[in-house]
């Protein structure tokens, strides 16, 4: 088992400082998006949440920062990432068990377990449908191998009633990931992220709850950036989302609260 060195890795400042996590130099590092899913999460003091594909637990680290006395889970594929999700938890006094464990063969242990909030990150990409990545860590996290389907199976199982799952995944996958929720997990709401304004949503914010029966609702798009065009180097984020990433902000007025 060959696990990250301190020479291979970076450490790097999320939510302003209040999370330092560290990332390896060449493998799958976190950008924006575990920020924002762990910000539309409407957990409370007491909750119970499961991280599924947690990597080095930059999500469910920035929603346990956020919302005090949780009880967080991740389960984690990647060996090296889930010893790397075990020290970030460890530096930043955070109380979670990361599980090494292929999501569609947990251990009985967790099986027999069920959470207020299931969250998930999955590979963006079909396997084969993007360019492969050199290092064989970002490659699994990039690449899917398990379908979304799967990923949505183990989230329904997992989830106690009334539940709910939080999912970001690109927008071409929602019809995948909508059709999985059916028989399974109901009162879907979906957030799309578009950069800018004017330009269609790359990524989506799915929310979908267990014994749920409200409507479908699609919300108008959370813009990124302000303006409708890139002008310079520097940052260009709106208020609501520099909030959320620099000072550890809720995500509302969008989803149901």
């Amino acid at each position: 088992m060959n696990l990250f060195v301190d020479s291979d890795l970076t450490c790097n400042d999320f939510l302003g400082g209040r999370r330092r996590l560290l990332q390896p130099r060449a493998g799958y590092r976190a950008g924006v998006d575990p920020v924002l899913l762990a910000a539309s999460i409407p957990a409370t003091c007491g909750h119970t949440v499961l991280e599924l594909g947690c990597g080095a637990g930059a999500a469910i680290l920035c929603l346990m920062a956020r919302v005090p006395d949780l009880r967080g889970v991740g389960v984690e594929l990647q060996p090296a990432y889930a010893d790397l999700a075990r020290r970030n938890a460890a530096a930043n006094d955070a109380q979670l068990q990361v599980v090494e464990a292929d999501l569609c063969a947990l251990p009985s242990e967790l099986k027999q377990q069920q959470f207020d909030h299931v969250i998930a990150n999955p590979p963006y990409y079909l396997t084969g449908a993007h360019s492969p990545a050199s290092d064989t860590g970002r490659s699994v996290a990039l690449g899917e191998d398990t379908p979304l389907e799967a990923w949505i199976d183990v989230a329904a199982k997992r989830l106690a009633p009334r539940g709910y799952l939080h999912m970001i995944q690109k927008a071409d996958r929602l019809p995948d990931m909508l059709a999985a929720c059916a028989g399974r997990l109901g009162s879907a709401e979906v957030l799309p992220l578009a950069a800018r304004i004017g330009r269609p949503a790359e990524l989506v914010i799915l929310r979908a709850r267990k014994g749920g029966r409200a409507a479908f609702r699609l919300h108008a798009p959370l813009i990124l950036h302000a303006g409708d065009r890139h002008e310079n180097d520097g940052e260009s984020y709106t208020n609501q989302v520099s909030a959320v990433l620099r000072d550890g902000a809720a995500l509302t007025g969008f989803f149901n609260q």
